[in-house]
């Protein structure tokens, strides 16, 4: 009886050596909150960039490093199933020291200077300069052409694709993001068609648009693909305030509009029908919806 007792005694001495260890893995949901945090970061570098473009190209630098690891922890985690914390909070702490430096250069921008005639000059530049930037109100929908085919067969996560805008998109007046400009996404899940799965899935996003060869990050979810085949007048121009479907719906004139074969649903997830994977041909209009507003400077 005594042998039990102490063999039980040991177990829990060994349980409780353990748990601390174990305390330190990092969950799914922490990684996920840093992909959030990179997201933030993407949007007060892109605030940065319509008053200092050269700090605001350097601390983008950075930004795509991070996003980089936060990539490699998440892929680290799913294939061992563990993740030290000391790596976790090593790019967290990165994360938020670069977000600390864009806003403190956004609340330096805007001290307001010393009235003396020379600086009138440099004033009148960067209001010009900030009044150039042209805003993109969340909500705004844009057509998308896909330069990639995409299959949940062979897709994996954390792939790039792109696309371009199908017509321009005005603001004010002015053109903010023309037609053609290219516009870059990645898979964010995928869940391919199996003997037990029968409702193969892919969620897809669009993170980046490039205006006249300055990239800006955005958030973009897919609510609409469209058939991609008979599309013609892509040169059409529209406003944001425009009404996109009807649009479209006049560029693809009597063409079936929605794509066969897959449904979307919330947060852009795209479900095939009937066992088969997703599949969206090159060609394929997705029509993606911004989620944040974000700033684009059109003028080179």
């Amino acid at each position: 009886m005594l042998r039990i007792h102490r063999a039980a005694l040991a177990a829990l001495v060994v349980t409780a050596l353990a748990a601390p260890a174990l305390a330190q893995n990092v969950t799914q949901v922490e990684i996920q909150r840093l992909q959030d945090n990179i997201y933030q970061a993407s949007t007060d570098v892109s605030q940065l960039r319509s008053r200092d473009a050269s700090r605001a190209t350097r601390l983008q630098t950075e930004l795509d490093d991070l996003r980089d690891e936060v990539i490699y922890l998440k892929v680290k985690l799913r294939k061992e199933r563990s993740l030290a914390r000391t790596e976790y909070a090593d790019v967290r702490d990165r994360i938020e020291d670069l977000r600390t430096r864009a806003q403190e250069d956004r609340f330096a921008t805007y001290t307001p200077p010393a009235p003396a005639p020379a600086a009138r000059g440099t004033s009148g530049a960067t209001a010009t300069s900030a009044r150039g930037a042209l805003e993109i109100p969340a909500g705004t929908e844009i057509d998308v052409r896909l330069s990639n085919n995409l299959n949940s067969g062979t897709a994996l996560v954390e792939d790039r694709f792109e696309g371009t805008t199908l017509v321009d998109v005005n603001v004010n007046g002015r053109t903010a993001i023309p037609a053609g400009s290219v516009m870059r996404g990645v898979v964010t899940a995928v869940e391919p068609a199996t003997r037990t799965n029968r409702t193969a899935r892919m969620t897809v996003s669009f993170d980046q648009v490039t205006v006249n060869g300055r990239a800006y990050p955005m958030r973009g979810t897919v609510t609409q693909a469209i058939e991609g085949e008979g599309i013609k007048g892509e040169t059409a121009r529209i406003g944001t305030g425009a009404g996109v479907g009807a649009i479209i719906g006049g560029i693809l004139g009597g063409f079936k509009g929605a794509l066969a074969g897959i449904l979307i649903g919330a947060g852009g997830t795209i479900a095939a029908t009937e066992g088969k994977e997703v599949e969206l041909p090159q060609g394929s209009v997705l029509r993606v919806r911004i989620d944040s507003p974000f700033q684009v400077n059109p003028a080179r």
